[in-house]
C-alpha cells in the first residue's frame, strides 16, 4: 500500500513562508481557485475577512500549500507542505523537522544563499563522516542542510 504524505506547518504568515519554501525546494505554491473562494463567501460559507490578496490573487488567508511543480495536477497530491496560521508563535525547538538533500550542492554555498533569503544559521554538526548545517526558515522553523 502506498501513502502520501502531507505536513502542516504551524506560521504567521502562510503565503510568506510557502513562498520561501516553494523557493527554497525548488516546489510550486499550490494555485487557489479564486472562483471556488468567491463562490464560497457569495454562499455564506466564508466571508471576505476569510480571505486576502497574495501576489495578484485572491487566496484564503489561513492557509497555502506548496508540492513538487511536476505533481501540482495530482489527486491525491502525494508530498504536500501545508502552511497554515497559528495564534501563538513559535517559541520553544522542533518536536519535527526536515532535512534539505543538497544533491552534491556545497552546503556552505547553500547556507549562505538562504541566509541572503533570510534563514538563519543555528550551529553546525556531524556524525562520523557525515556533516550538516541547523537553520531555521524565517518563521524560526528549524530544518538541516546536508
Amino acid at each position: 500500500m502506498t501513502l502520501n504524505i502531507q505536513i502542516a506547518v504551524d506560521c504567521r504568515n502562510p503565503h510568506e513562508l510557502a513562498d520561501w519554501w516553494a523557493e527554497t525546494l525548488d516546489w510550486a505554491v499550490e494555485p487557489q481557485d479564486e472562483g471556488f473562494i468567491r463562490s464560497m463567501i457569495g454562499q455564506g460559507f466564508a466571508t471576505e475577512a476569510d480571505t486576502l490578496i497574495h501576489n495578484g490573487k485572491l487566496v484564503w488567508r489561513d492557509g497555502a500549500a506548496i508540492r513538487p511543480a511536476e505533481e501540482l495536477d495530482a489527486r491525491p497530491p502525494a508530498r504536500r507542505i501545508l502552511f497554515q496560521t497559528a495564534p501563538e508563535d513559535k517559541t520553544v525547538k522542533n518536536r519535527i523537522h526536515w532535512d534539505v538533500n543538497l544533491a552534491g550542492k556545497d552546503k556552505d554555498h547553500v547556507r549562505a544563499a538562504l541566509e541572503a533569503r533570510g534563514a538563519t544559521f543555528l550551529w553546525t554538526a556531524s556524525q562520523g563522516p557525515h556533516s550538516w548545517h541547523t537553520m531555521a526558515d524565517p518563521e524560526g522553523n528549524e530544518f538541516c542542510i546536508s
